[in-house]
């Protein structure tokens, strides 16, 4: 595998967990100091469409096994749709789903036959938590609208995607009072369908989740509080444990996107969006231990400050990106609408390393 040699230590650290990733070498995590790092964005999306509003949300990735630098970008315009990039940042396509939030994608099958699964939560109906579900297209770049699964009462905010052991899809949806519905997706026939299994609670206001399928464990970000976990199975205990507090020092409110790189070595580290001070601060999911944090700093294509959505893809994504790629939204793309910046993830870990 290509990689930079100046961060071949770095890169020590965690290997990738997408479908058909290529293991980089592991080594000790790094000891860090309480100061924070700093990386630049190397490439960045074209603008969402909706201008002059909080737009931009929540990204995903799939990854082209067969070709990583032909992977493709799903991420959301809360306000108008879903927008499909390259990793170039152009923009493939544009789907008007309407005000959807949150979104996740998972490689599974539908009516016995592969697919890529886009999920998102739908926000068109701030009383009826729906889950918008499409099909990505990676040979055209296009999503195709499949339906929608109710997902209980109230504003559906954050979404995630987990797979069980067995193969089965959770859906688990994040409403924006700190209820968390699982919704088993029954995609069995031609048209996907769902059903409540289990409701899961924070007190306050949360949005960002992400699931690790390899310990069946669901991570939420309660926003003015902090992280906490679940056992994701569905049979599994419904009580929150707290990963990490907001303390206006290493996390600050609000709490928002999450998202989780795997070494196959079993190390894991868990990325926050510490929105109130624009950093993203970095825990150790062996012990929760707190390993750092670091920002997206000034470069040719800006800082990212305020982020929502945030996602990880640890492993080849090609010749820009031989070490993973971070995807993180931008909240002031001025003078342009808001976008999503991407950075070398072995850039991230050579930087963490370093402090």
């Amino acid at each position: 595998m290509t990689r930079y040699p100046a961060v071949a230590g770095a890169l020590a650290l965690f290997a990738g967990s997408l479908p058909g990733c290529a293991q980089l070498a592991t080594g000790p995590a790094p000891a860090l100091s309480g100061e924070t790092a700093v990386v630049t964005a190397t490439r960045e999306t074209e603008a969402v469409q909706t201008a002059n509003a909080d737009a931009a949300d929540d990204p995903a990735i799939w990854r082209n096994a067969a070709d990583p630098a032909a992977s493709l970008i799903v991420a959301t315009d809360k306000q108008a749709g879903l927008n499909v990039y390259d990793l170039q940042g152009r923009q493939r396509h544009f789907l008007n789903a309407g005000r959807v939030n949150n979104v996740d994608l998972v490689e599974t099958a539908m009516a016995g036959t592969p697919i890529v699964l886009v999920a998102a939560s739908d926000r068109n109906d701030l009383a009826a938590a729906k889950i918008a579900l499409f099909r990505l297209d990676t040979a055209s770049a296009r999503l195709e609208p499949l339906g929608t699964v109710p997902a209980g009462t109230g504003e559906a905010y954050g979404i995630c995607l987990g797979r069980r052991p067995d193969g089965a899809v959770d859906a688990f949806v994040v409403l924006k009072d700190g209820t968390i519905n699982q919704v088993a997706l029954d995609l069995r026939g031609s048209r996907p369908a769902g059903r409540i299994i289990r409701t899961l609670k924070l007190p306050s206001q949360s949005e960002g989740c992400v699931v690790d399928p390899a310990t069946q464990r669901l991570y939420v970000a309660e926003e003015d509080v902090g992280i906490w976990r679940f056992d994701a199975r569905p049979g599994g205990d419904a009580t929150p444990v707290s990963v990490a507090r907001v303390d206006n020092r290493t996390l600050v409110a609000d709490v928002e996107g999450l998202a989780i790189s795997r070494g196959h070595d079993g190390r894991t580290l868990l990325v926050a969006s510490s929105q109130g001070d624009s950093v993203y601060a970095v825990y150790d999911l062996a012990d929760d231990r707190f390993v750092g944090r670091f920002r997206i700093g000034a470069g040719e294509l800006g800082a990212t400050s305020e982020t929502d959505g945030i996602e990880i893809g640890d492993c080849d994504f090609g010749p820009d990106f031989p070490a993973g790629i971070l995807i993180a939204q931008d909240g002031n793309n001025a003078p342009r609408a808001q976008n999503f910046k991407m950075v070398s993830w072995g850039s991230v870990l050579e930087a963490l390393a370093r402090r």
